[in-house]
């Protein structure tokens, strides 16, 4: 089984940037699709961004477009989430998750992912 765990959450001003961390442990596959989700106070878990491990396409929601960005180091088994331009809106916790089988259709459906991160705060001020 996999493990994954986020860290690198905190309180920043509108405008400033954060770099979250999803290490992982145990057992990975190249074919399993890797995701950032967060959820606000009083709203569903949203999909932020997530790609193939393997390579290939790279998916954003459209809030976050052009200001954040996926990637990971293999060595380390770990995935980022670089989020520069930090809106207020952006303030949720932050959730790494991680599937297999999920069809380009379905990577922004958190009910297609069956293993999930603890999450992190990412608090941004006005």
């Amino acid at each position: 089984q996999v493990q994954l765990v986020e860290s690198g959450g905190g309180l920043v001003q509108a405008g400033g940037s954060l770099r979250l961390s999803c290490a992982a442990s145990g057992r990975t596959f190249s074919g399993y699709v890797m995701g950032w989700f967060r959820q606000a106070p009083g709203k569903e878990r949203e999909f932020v961004a997530a790609f193939r491990w393997s390579g290939g396409n790279t998916y954003y929601a459209d809030s976050v477009k052009g200001r954040f960005t996926i990637s990971k180091d293999n060595a380390k088994n770990t995935v980022y989430l670089q989020m520069n331009s930090l809106k207020p809106e952006d303030t949720a916790v932050y959730y790494c998750a991680a599937g297999d089988r999920i069809l380009n259709a379905f990577v922004s459906t958190p009910r297609r992912y069956d293993t999930w991160g603890q999450g992190t705060q990412v608090t941004v001020s006005s």
